[in-house]
């Protein structure tokens, strides 16, 4: 019998899967992974990763008869997740932590752990679908049933071991699927909400996140047009995303837009709408999925980031973990430091980090 360690955050999705690998025959076990106190976030009121969390899990455990762990990752998230979040602000990209929890914390630090306790598979609530395909050899991650909670985008990191070691029992169900199955099984979280927000700043407010992480104020700087000249001050470049036109502080004769920005020069690009436009992406370390390197550039639909729809590009392979891309559509508010990813029809190509 194989055994299988399911990634129990406390919520509907994560149970449901544990209870559905349980029904398919696996020996299986619960894990929560602790990766993050209130106190380390300068938060007080309940954010995910809570005792609630805890207690939610080792309450569908011991309804399904299972035995539940508790692993301290704290140490591991500081580093491979707030710190990579809090510097790439810092630098000037846009970052995105749910990715990298995946990459190097779900998939990286937990899978290891399963792995020492001889577990044959780690499994979590992600809509996802994973195939094997014999004509290439290789591990396929492909697009949920459900259109609207498809997670892909997010897990394109996933190398072709993490994929052989991994399950995703929810890939062909919908979320009201999801969730009367742990009514009907009476799971105390049948209908708890789903966090929207990046865990540990449950508030939406990176800035004090950002200024408590680091102890320091982000400098003030210059507004400049794109020739240059200086338009304004502004309160210190973590405070603009490429994109944002809303709360820049001052006004103007018409509406402006952050187009760019340069930490060193301490300096917000600001511009028309139709300078945000682009039809080229470039993109590096890209983890390649459907193939093992690509020969020639080949057509795809592709995302640059998660809540929009994919459109249609030409993707080139430029180096072991480099991509280029050319949209059919110019894209509005590229933004280095979010993830492009690439499909054919529903299977994941290839992803990486925009630069």
């Amino acid at each position: 019998m194989s055994k299988a360690m399911i990634a129990m955050s406390g919520g509907v999705d994560s149970s449901v899967a544990a209870f559905l690998t349980l029904q398919q025959g696996y020996e299986v076990i619960g894990a929560t992974m602790k990766l993050f106190d209130k106190d380390d976030i300068g938060i007080q009121e309940k954010t995910c990763c809570s005792l609630d969390d805890v207690m939610d899990a080792k309450s569908v455990c011991a309804r399904l008869g299972i035995d539940h762990y508790v692993f301290n990752m704290k140490d591991e998230f500081a580093a491979d997740v707030m710190r990579r979040f809090a510097e790439t602000y810092r630098d000037g990209a846009t970052p995105n932590p749910c990715i990298d929890c995946n990459r190097y914390i779900k998939f990286g630090g937990l899978l290891r752990r399963a792995e020492q306790l001889d577990c044959d598979y780690i499994v979590t609530g992600h809509y996802a679908s994973i195939e094997f395909d014999k004509a290439s050899g290789r591990y396929l991650l492909k697009k949920a049933a459900d259109n609207a909670k498809d997670q892909t985008y997010f897990l394109y990191p996933l190398n072709q071991h993490q994929l052989s070691r991994t399950l995703f029992p929810l890939g062909k169900l919908t979320k009201p699927e999801v969730r009367a199955i742990a009514e009907s099984n009476q799971f105390i979280n049948s209908r708890k909400h789903d966090s929207q927000d990046i865990c540990f700043v449950p508030d939406g407010d990176y800035v004090k996140f950002l200024e408590g992480y680091f102890g320091e104020t982000c400098p003030c700087g210059n507004f400049v047009d794109k020739d240059g000249n200086i338009i304004g001050q502004h309160k210190g470049t973590i405070r603009y995303t490429i994109g944002q036109r809303k709360g820049l502080g001052m006004g103007f004769n018409k509406p402006m837009y952050v187009c760019a920005k340069d930490v060193a020069k301490r300096t917000v690009t600001l511009g028309d709408n139709e300078d945000l436009f682009s039809t080229q992406v470039n993109a590096s370390d890209v983890t390649m999925i459907a193939y093992e390197k690509l020969d020639r550039p080949i057509r795809v639909t592709a995302k640059v980031r998660y809540s929009q729809r994919e459109e249609k590009a030409i993707l080139e392979q430029t180096g072991d973990r480099e991509i280029h891309l050319e949209f059919e559509n110019p894209q509005r508010a590229v933004a280095p430091g979010q993830a492009v990813v690439c499909y054919e029809d529903n299977v994941v190509v290839c992803g990486g980090t925009i630069v």
